[in-house]
């Protein structure tokens, strides 16, 4: 507690210090939208962070969105190597608990979601070759997306430009790494377009660890008068390869980094899926600064995976093949009024959402590799709808007050066709109310301090209410006994700019979780989840200086104190910290641009020691690892060339790339590649 208030008082202090003694100027003006108010980033009274085209592209690799958000305090990634399992991320711990996919945090781009009404996410359909905006909000955000206790990422793709321009971009590199991309983009009279493609195949620093991914993505906006617009997203995605390596144990890790599991060769685990999605927002301006906009989307997803179940559990011999078709679909609308109340500039916003996902699950014995007899059959439907309101009122000429409060109420049914072990049909529901309010206070200049109340609830999965059937020796459908986790906390914090070249973001928050869904065995590759309670204390700082008008530093440090306070599904667990967390993350990146298009670009990041199960028994080392790429820009009349070489772990660091959350055996660790090299070129022709 001590160290606590320590870091409290000295944030306040400092900030206090610096606004009084500064009168700088914004060196732009960042807006945020993620927010469902288009407003300053400044007056935001809470973490937030904005990543623009300079820093999400620039001579990167782009194998995952962790390359570029890394630069973002309090998030962490794991897994940007093993495609079986995507990206895994988390802020201010939550989404750390999953072994694949994405817990506790809204995704969307676009407008449209990532996010199922189950509460899982996914970024395999994220074309990173297009993206140009990167917004993300930290902390509890159920008052603005619902289910949502860590926050939002919302990325945005770029606009045709109003010359028509074509754009091919070949990559290749080590491990058979080869990337090709085709994108072109314009302006046809009240028509604008980006269409973009791209093919992916490399083979992977360890043994069958190979991906081969093609996707689509297009936007189109129609200005249909001066004051309304209509915007339509398509999406397509076909991986027919992402194998999966698996995880080792220490005594493996150290014979052979590059070794696949065993069990995972012996059983061919990997996975393959085609998605298609649709998405279309409508926006229009109406009189005296009121606005709406309507959203609708639909996504089709056809997956197939075959896990790893090893003989050491009863049901391993009739389970290990996973398929479902899923139809995911839904919308929303949004009122939005600028004005003014009681004399004072106020912006409001009022909406509601409402998503349905229809999962045809069904899964098969794994015959070595080869898909066997049906074992488990069920039909799974979740659907959220939820309401909400949101003021931003300025309540003098240098303090402003957020308010927002959401209802949302989210239905779990599963339909049991399988009856060799019974009818498991189950049916559960959720509902909860979260309100949030927060203060900005302009001190000086630029220089703001806020402070924030909010909270936030999360409902568990589909697949974390799983039964954990491995005592049984059957493979039981239905849900096990697990409650939504609820949260609540406070954060204060600054921002602003120095002389017109630094700017910094500081914040720190504490915060109480109950109920929270947390992994309690991974047994077989699949994960079992309990409730508990827990602490979160954290301080996160992001400072951007322009050293020198070409030379930019960029540093985030995330200390993370997160604990578990009560759980009764393993008392040895309570006080230990949360596993999969780093208790200290720090990056650095220095960017040399110069105006003639050379670019020389290195970053470190450096991540401490975590634990890898809840009793703390297990750790993972501590690393750093630095990266250098550069390239430069060069124009021939209508034709732009772009080369650019990079190199990934520059001195060779040994560390784990991801980690599986109390895995039976031990076999937890997968490592990531050492130093590899990596390289393009992209030309671009502008009408």
């Amino acid at each position: 507690m001590e160290t606590r208030l320590m870091v409290l008082h000295l944030i306040l202090a400092s900030a206090l210090a610096i606004s009084v003694g500064s009168r700088a100027e914004s060196l732009q003006e960042i807006n945020v939208t993620a927010t469902r108010l288009d407003q300053k980033l400044a007056d935001i009274p809470g973490g937030a962070s904005v990543v623009t085209a300079v820093d999400l592209h620039g001579g990167r690799q782009e194998l995952g969105l962790d390359e570029s958000l890394a630069r973002v305090p309090g998030v962490f990634f794991q897994n940007r190597y093993n495609f079986t399992q995507d990206l895994r991320i988390s802020i201010r711990g939550f989404g750390a608990r999953s072994n694949f996919g994405i817990r506790g945090i809204k995704i969307f781009v676009d407008d449209i979601p990532s996010t199922l009404a189950d509460g899982q996410s996914g970024v395999d359909d994220v074309d990173l070759g297009s993206i140009v905006r990167a917004e993300v909000i930290r902390g509890p955000s159920s008052s603005l997306y619902g289910a949502s206790a860590g926050g939002v990422a919302s990325l945005y793709t770029e606009d045709g430009p109003m010359s028509p321009f074509v754009e091919a971009t070949v990559g290749v590199g080590e491990y058979d790494h080869q990337k090709y991309q085709l994108k072109a983009g314009g302006q046809l009279n009240r028509l604008n377009y980006l269409l973009n493609a791209s093919y992916l195949n490399n083979d992977g620093y360890r043994d069958h660890s190979e991906v081969n991914h093609s996707l689509f993505n297009s936007k189109f906006r129609y200005a249909i008068d001066d004051v309304s617009d209509l915007t339509l997203a398509i999406n397509a995605v076909d991986s027919p390869v992402a194998d999966d390596a698996g995880a080792l144990t220490p005594d493996e890790v150290e014979a052979d980094p590059k070794q696949a599991q065993a069990r995972n060769l012996s059983s061919n685990a990997g996975e393959a899926l085609e998605q298609q999605k649709l998405g279309w927002v409508y926006r229009r301006e109406l009189a005296d600064g009121h606005e709406i906009r309507l959203r609708n989307y639909y996504t089709w997803r056809d997956f197939g995976n075959f896990l790893p179940l090893g003989t050491h559990i009863p049901f391993s011999a009739i389970d290990g093949v996973v398929e479902f078709d899923r139809f995911f679909y839904g919308g929303g609308a949004q009122f939005t009024w600028t004005g003014a109340l009681f004399g004072r500039p106020n912006r409001f916003s009022a909406g509601f959402d409402i998503d349905r996902q229809e999962d045809d699950r069904q899964r098969f014995v794994n015959n070595s590799g080869n898909k066997g007899a049906l074992t488990f059959d069920q039909m799974e439907e979740a659907t959220e709808w939820g309401i909400y309101v949101r003021d931003v009122l300025a309540l003098t000429d240098t303090v402003q007050l957020t308010v927002g409060g959401r209802f949302d109420q989210v239905d779990l049914d599963v339909e049991d066709r399988f009856f060799a072990n019974g009818d498991q049909s189950s049916n559960v529901d959720f509902d909860e109310f979260s309100p949030s309010v927060g203060l900005t206070w302009n001190v000086v200049g630029d220089m703001r301090l806020y402070a924030n109340y909010s909270t936030a609830f999360e409902t568990p999965t589909f697949t974390e209410l799983g039964n954990p059937a491995q005592d049984l020796g059957v493979n039981l459908g239905g849900f096990n006994n697990i409650e939504a986790q609820t949260a609540d906390g406070f954060e204060v914090g600054t921002r602003g700019t120095l002389w017109g070249r630094v700017s910094f973001d500081l914040s720190v928050f504490d915060m109480n979780v109950e109920d929270e869904v947390t992994n309690v065995v991974s047994t077989g590759n699949r994960a079992f989840f309990e409730n508990a309670d827990t602490d979160r204390f954290g301080f996160e700082a992001g400072v951007i200086a322009d050293l020198l008008d070409d030379l930019r530093l960029t540093l985030a440090y995330t200390y993370s104190d997160f604990e578990f306070d009560t759980f009764p599904a393993n008392p040895a667990a309570e006080g230990m910290r949360l596993p999969g967390i780093p208790e200290q993350q720090f990056y650095a990146e220095l960017a040399w641009r110069h105006a003639s298009g050379f670019f020389l670009i290195g970053d470190v990041l450096a991540v401490d020691e975590l634990f890898t199960n809840n009793t703390n028994t297990g750790t993972s080392e501590a690393y750093a690892v630095a990266n250098l790429r550069a390239g430069c820009e060069f124009t021939w009349g209508q034709m732009r060339l772009t080369p650019y070489v990079g190199i990934n772990n520059l001195f060779d660091e040994s560390y784990i790339g991801n980690v599986r959350l109390n895995a039976f055996g031990d076999r937890t660790y997968e490592p990531a590649p050492d130093a590899n090299a990596y390289g393009g070129l992209t030309i671009r022709y502008s009408l």
